[in-house]
């Protein structure tokens, strides 16, 4: 997999910059040895028989080793020993560890989208999120990473002709919003904003750190014009 470009441009997509500057307890990076906000890092923790275990919620008695969310360092973690020297035993590592983060992460963002859909704060279709957004409705847009160009960026200049400041987040393919909706497939939607929005944005960031984050070059062109 390409490595993911973690570097984000606010004005174009729904990492809303970095959040180590005071969103929650600060951690230092098992791999990278930075000091972190917990909300740009995994938690691992061991299981009873000594298997280093992803802890995406935090939630997990025990010690805990963090990493910081991407892709690399969890990979570098898990073949340099830096789980083994964290919790100072022998421990194992188990194979497909970082695809096993980057699905736990993948659940906690639809997780998190069902529950904007329970509060009524999300809008789905294409039609209905451009009628939102000349409603003048702030929020997020989805946007399926395998969605057409063309109403992608319909929606998207819409979007920045009434608003100065546009949020994407389009890492997520078509079948994986249709899952957090209960659809077959969801191409456009519109997140607003609020608090399940914020939750959504840090949920968002830690995943983009695993796959691609398409919508930082969506745009690239068509803004430069």
């Amino acid at each position: 997999m390409t490595k993911p470009h973690r570097k984000s441009d606010p004005r174009v997509t729904g990492i809303e910059g970095n959040t180590s500057d005071g969103e929650g307890p600060v951690r230092q990076c098992a791999v990278t040895r930075e000091r972190l906000a917990q909300t740009e890092m995994v938690r691992f923790v061991l299981s009873p028989d000594m298997v280093v275990t992803p802890d995406v919620a935090s939630k997990l008695p025990g010690r805990g080793v963090w990493v910081k969310a991407d892709r690399e360092s969890v990979a570098l973690a898990a073949s340099k020993g830096a789980f083994a020297r964290g919790f100072k035993m022998q421990v194992t590592v188990p194979e497909g560890l970082v695809d096993q983060v980057e699905s736990l992460l993948l659940q906690r963002c639809l997780s998190v989208l069902g529950m904007a859909k329970k509060a009524g704060t999300v809008i789905l279709g294409y039609d209905q999120v451009k009628d939102a957004l000349r409603k003048k409705t702030h929020g997020i847009l989805l946007e399926a990473s395998d969605g057409a160009e063309d109403g992608r960026n319909k929606v998207y200049f819409l979007a920045k002709a009434l608003y100065s400041n546009v949020n994407v987040a389009g890492a997520l393919t078509s079948a994986e919003l249709g899952m957090a909706f209960g659809r077959e497939r969801v191409i456009h939607g519109l997140l607003r904003k609020g608090a399940i929005a914020k939750t959504w944005t840090l949920a968002y960031r830690r995943l983009t750190g695993f796959r691609e984050v398409p919508e930082l070059n969506w745009f690239k062109d068509q803004d430069r014009d």
